[in-house]
């Protein structure tokens, strides 16, 4: 998702509370607080030798443990002028992926997609997901993105089959 598109579905639901979703059914806490925005540059060289370069926005979500117990989440709008004095500050480029970094004492902190958004009961929920590593360069060196694994009837420890 677009840091662009991403503004865009907050002003179209300033009145939803923003509910982000780290994982199938695991939300992070309405005691979130947004506390940092990273406008990044990755300048890269992948194993092939080929360089690249791209920005991300990276909106890092903290979990604030005074307010565990608290149960309504930060709205859209809220979230939108947090993201407005930044971008007021340190513009975004708006035509970035936007990514959230998110960790808490059951899932190792990650910088995470976001990959669909729906509306249901007054919540605005955003589906983050992980994205997998892969070789870039594959074309080059032609490491197989996909292994194939033997069927193997008998698999016993110390069999060399798993």
């Amino acid at each position: 998702m677009k840091t662009k598109e991403f503004l865009e579905i907050l002003e179209n639901n300033p009145s939803l509370e923003l509910v982000f979703e780290y994982q199938p059914n695991a939300l992070v806490g309405a005691n979130y607080h947004i506390t940092e925005v990273k406008n990044i540059t990755v300048e890269s060289v992948d194993c092939g030798g080929r360089q690249d370069s791209w920005h991300e926005t990276i909106v890092q979500l903290w979990e604030s443990p005074s307010e565990k117990e608290k149960t309504i989440y930060m709205t859209s709008y809220k979230a939108l002028q947090i993201l407005n004095r930044v971008h007021g500050l340190r513009p975004m480029n708006l035509e970035s992926e936007i990514k959230f970094e998110y960790g808490n004492s059951e899932f190792h902190t990650s910088v995470l997609h976001a990959y669909e958004f729906r509306v249901n009961q007054g919540k605005l929920y955003v589906s983050l997901s992980l994205e997998e590593t892969h070789c870039k360069a594959n074309d080059i060196c032609g490491v197989p993105q996909e292994v194939m694994l033997e069927e193997v009837s008998d698999c016993t420890p110390g069999s060399g089959c798993c």
